[in-house]
């Protein structure tokens, strides 16, 4: 839901550009897999934090660790390492409404592929919907996938269009589909995902000016040719304009269990007759993109707010979920991972997402304004855990973990106010050892099994 300013920066061309993976020629869309059904996770007995590790859900998404990017974005030669540090592993471009208002020129897909390259992230690119042609959309893909092989896979066509104000579901449907079937004709390996609407709200549906819904029309006219249904929120500011308080915002990311989520599913099955995956292609706090407040995206506790609503994504098996937004020039407000010259709160819950495993684990809490993730590294066997404690206190609990021996915290990791997680000495932990969580922190637990 961005309506900034035109800015004429360009991404940088970071490396050179190779081939990538051939495209497949065009085919009828086939049915798309399925959406992983949550598993109804474990239910941790009141004052306890528990970890099942035998309870291997299945494999976390490595695109839930996603962002956006644009002409608009400019990450510094001097904080492109950090970039890389951050396990970025999904960016879409160009993000916000760019697209809709300018043409992507070949130059800006190679500096983004390259810029995707530099930091193992899976590119996904949206065409022009307002304004632009099915040709268009069609030349992009030709030259992206033919031309220069870059094998992208994932594609959306406009932003937010229930934003537009002279377009209603049947335009939307109608050009939706043209551009998307151009696009298809050039490759048919592509996944299209949308239809990228500017909010979620379960108890007042987006609607255009003859009370259409927008999810529901798009997906009854075009739920044959999307792979993933695909939209954005942003919770606050408040319909007057006031920013969220530091109460309202960390009571926040249970509205991702309790309605969210579950009205994306039932809304998809009615429209479609089938589960379709989910993606959040853009999500923040504010759609404002307010600075300098407790509680605006530049703040910590909109890093402990992050932290709890992807670990509530990644429990909910959404596929791809991408962040606003990598980063934000100092006239676009506090959205980005990075500022212009440095990192914000947000990034280091990138940090330390990136050292979780990569199975997701049965576990829950039994502690209210406590959510836990876990997951076992495939690799080293470890289990790792992430807790965010969103209350104002520091919280003592028992961690249960059922059928393991003693295990040792090799790492212990916590989330600095100032974006950097930081390392604290390990210790030892058996099933039934008590633990504290200090006040509004997110905390990282790394255990290995003892022979």
């Amino acid at each position: 839901m961005h309506r900034w300013p035109i800015l004429l920066l360009l991404l940088p061309l970071l490396t050179g550009c190779g081939g990538g993976v051939a495209p497949s020629p065009p085919a009828t869309p086939s049915a798309p897999a399925p959406s992983p059904t949550p598993t109804p996770l474990p239910t941790a007995e009141p004052g306890t934090l528990l970890i099942v590790p035998q309870g291997d859900l299945g494999a976390i998404s490595p695109y839930v660790y996603g962002a956006n990017t644009g002409p608009w974005s400019f990450v510094s030669a001097e904080l492109m390492p950090l970039a890389e540090e951050a396990g970025i592993r999904y960016l879409r471009f160009p993000g916000g409404n760019w697209g809709d208002q300018n043409d992507l020129r070949p130059s800006q897909i190679d500096a983004f592929i390259a810029l995707c390259r530099q930091l193992g992230a899976e590119p996904a690119i949206s065409v022009r919907l307002r304004g632009g042609t099915p040709e268009q959309a069609a030349e992009l893909v030709r030259y992206t996938n033919l031309e220069k092989g870059y094998g992208v896979r994932y594609w959306s066509i406009g932003n937010e269009p229930d934003l537009y104000g002279d377009y209603d579901v049947e335009r939307l449907n109608t050009e939706w589909r043209a551009i998307a079937e151009a696009m298809r004709a050039v490759d048919g390996s592509i996944r299209l995902i949308g239809p990228d609407l500017s909010q979620v709200r379960p108890d007042a549906p987006l609607a255009d000016a003859e009370g259409r819904p927008w999810l529901r029309g798009f997906l009854e006219a075009n739920g044959d040719l999307v792979a993933i249904v695909a939209v954005h929120r942003y919770p606050f500011p408040h319909p007057d304009g006031r920013p969220a308080t530091a109460e309202e915002l960390l009571a926040d990311p249970p509205e991702w269990d309790r309605r969210i989520l579950p009205y994306l599913r039932a809304t998809v099955r009615e429209a479609t007759g089938r589960d379709l995956p989910l993606a959040i292609t853009e999500v923040n706090s504010h759609w404002s993109g307010a600075t300098g407040g407790e509680a605006t995206p530049d703040a910590y506790l909109n890093a402990v707010w992050w932290a709890d609503v992807l670990g509530r994504l990644i429990r909910q098996r959404v596929e791809i979920v991408a962040y606003f937004a990598l980063q934000s020039p100092a006239q676009m407000g506090g959205w980005g991972l990075f500022g212009r010259f440095d990192v914000r709160p947000t990034y280091g819950v990138y940090r330390l997402y990136a050292r979780m495993g990569d199975r997701l684990l049965g576990g829950g809490s039994g502690i209210e304004g406590v959510s836990l993730t876990a997951a076992r590294d495939s690799g080293s066997g470890a289990l790792t855990v992430i807790l965010v404690n969103r209350t104002t206190e520091t919280v003592s609990a028992t961690l249960r973990i059922p059928g393991w021996q003693s295990v040792q915290a090799a790492e212990l990791w916590r989330l600095g106010e100032d974006g950097l997680p930081r390392r604290y000495p390990g210790l030892w932990i058996e099933d039934g050892s008590r633990i504290e969580l200090p006040p509004t922190s997110v905390t990282l637990y790394i255990l290995k099994e003892q022979p």
